[in-house]
């Protein structure tokens, strides 16, 4: 374990310890370690208080209600933070996580008592160079049954902070673990208190549960714990409306078909997963029949790229994402018809961004296979894809790629900077688009004259 925790940590707990004060790793970092996964975090808890840690570390900030107090420091190149809160007690029915009252607590035992589940309440102290574990709450015994159990009450826990709720769900599902009974009857009966929760913590939490390996399963315990109803309402729309028609592959209903499609998308990215998720949630609102009385979903893509739009700025996404997520939805329909031409092809690309491309190709795989199909790529999917590859291995033919610009046409016409310039620009790309050949110099001049 040792040889696991980075020399630059080990300097900011010995500091701490040369100050005179008790500290202990905490939390997730000593899960981890016990576990032999990855340290992401490192948290640290101890009986100085925020003023005293500050004193202790010139390069520390304190700038919340919690009695944390962030230290960076630089491994291998990279900025990070530790954070290293004081023993404390804490009362709070508030669920939004906004203690009405804090007390410091007096021991190690103190602080480990109001931590959220047990396999977090194991605490590590180094002393002499010997590790030493300290386990109250039996947490050691839960990882290795692979439980995730909250400490004491569970309704306690989840009252004090409703986040609790999606993050008992999100370490079941990175780590593969098994919610204990009470505390999974505590976050079904308590799944409504989500609503007082910021919708930034949330969607930080969904966002961590999606890049699991394994965020189908976490997508069905959020549904099946009554948390997927706060967190994508609109989703469950889906339930029982079944797309079952003659040559259709999709054979399940429309709520199930989204979270399968998230299960086989092969992408590593949340907000790709995310989209996959919900990429055709705009099909309740549009359902219709046609004259045989068959199911059919027209423009849901359309309507799905809205539902996306609203849903983003109901999470706070960021712009970025929000216009990556709409931008999947919206044209997750395209056609891969071998009959395409390549200048359609190049529409294509355009209309999604090549920022997109790949994206798009794992949302229509995770879709395919989704939907009942036995293999994740048609030969018409793969021929359309070795068309793109082509396409994007010079680099996409875009306006500025033209070998006239806007200067040409102002002195070809003389005429000043104006809506015609780009008007006739337009008409330019537009002939070269559909045959490259044209983009020389002398022929474009020529025709800036003609139009």
């Amino acid at each position: 374990m040792q040889k696991d925790i980075p020399n630059e940590v080990i300097e900011i707990y010995k500091k701490l310890q040369k100050a005179n004060f008790e500290v202990y790793f905490v939390g997730g970092c000593v899960r981890s370690l016990l576990l032999s996964n990855s340290v992401k975090d490192w948290d640290l808890t101890t009986n100085a208080t925020p003023e005293q840690i500050l004193k202790v570390f010139q390069n520390g900030f304190y700038d919340n209600q919690f009695g944390t107090v962030g230290v960076s420091f630089e491994l291998k190149g990279e900025k990070k933070i530790a954070e290293i809160t004081t023993f404390r007690k804490e009362w709070s029915e508030s669920p939004t996580h906004k203690p009405e009252k804090i007390e410091w607590g007096k021991t190690i035992e103190d602080d480990l008592s109001r931590r959220d589940f047990t396999i977090n309440a194991i605490a590590l102290e180094i002393k002499n160079g010997e590790y030493k574990i300290i386990d109250p709450l039996d947490g050691e015994k839960d990882l290795k049954e692979k439980i995730v159990r909250a400490v004491g009450n569970p309704n306690l826990r989840f009252k004090e902070d409703a986040l609790r709720l999606m993050r008992g769900i999100r370490i079941a599902t990175e780590l593969q673990f098994t919610i204990e009974e009470k505390t999974w009857k505590s976050i079904k009966s308590d799944a409504k208190l989500l609503e007082h929760i910021s919708k930034e913590r949330v969607q930080a939490e969904l966002l961590r549960i999606l890049k699991s390996e394994f965020a189908y399963e976490g997508a069905i315990m959020l549904y099946e714990s009554g948390l997927l109803k706060y967190i994508i309402p609109q989703l469950l729309e889906g339930i029982g409306l079944s797309q079952a028609r003659a040559g259709r592959h999709h054979t399940e209903d429309v709520f199930t078909h989204n979270v399968l499609s998230l299960k086989f998308c092969p992408s590593t990215n949340p907000i790709v997963k995310f989209a996959a998720l919900i990429h055709d949630i705009g099909k309740p609102q549009v359902a219709s029949k046609d004259d045989k009385g068959l199911v059919i979903f027209y423009n849901h893509e359309v309507a799905g790229a809205k539902i996306a739009g609203e849903l983003c700025d109901r999470l706070k996404f960021s712009k970025k994402d929000r216009d990556k997520v709409i931008t999947l939805v919206r044209w997750h329909m395209f056609s891969v018809n071998e009959n395409l031409t390549d200048s359609a092809v190049r529409r294509f690309i355009r209309r999604i961004g090549v920022e997109n491309v790949a994206d798009m190709m794992d949302l229509r795989i995770g879709d395919r296979l989704g939907g009942g199909t036995q293999k994740a790529e048609s030969w018409r999917l793969k021929k359309f894809k070795e068309r793109v590859a082509g396409e994007l291995a010079p680099k996409p033919f875009s306006m500025n790629d033209l070998a006239v610009n806007g200067k040409d046409v102002m002195r070809i016409l003389n005429i000043k900077p104006g809506p015609k310039v780009g008007e006739i620009l337009k008409k330019l790309f537009e002939e070269v688009d559909e045959n490259l050949k044209l983009n020389n110099k002398e022929y474009l001049e020529k025709r800036i004259k003609e139009l």
